[in-house]
């Protein structure tokens, strides 16, 4: 029986103590942009675990804590602090 790959954590949790932690360093969220790997997007979605104000969508623009999230084209999810 072949072996189940591990299990991913969930992306929410990684990147709000990331977000919070440049926030607290003087990076607006405004600034920052979540460079998210489409699996990612799909997990952060589906989180139940998050509060349903974590996430919005407007004017075409996904948001997480008010960064806005990018879909896919990265090979590794990450938060762009900006320039």
């Amino acid at each position: 029986m072949p072996s189940q790959p591990p299990r991913r954590k969930p992306p929410g949790p990684r990147f709000r103590t990331e977000i919070e932690a440049a926030e607290a360093e003087g990076v607006a969220r405004e600034n920052m942009v979540l460079r998210l790997t489409l699996a990612d997007v799909t997990q952060l979605k589906r989180d139940r675990e998050l509060p349903v104000t974590d996430i919005s969508f407007a004017d075409g623009v996904m948001r997480y804590l008010g960064v806005r999230v990018e879909q896919g084209g990265v090979a590794e999810s990450v938060l762009d602090r900006g320039a």
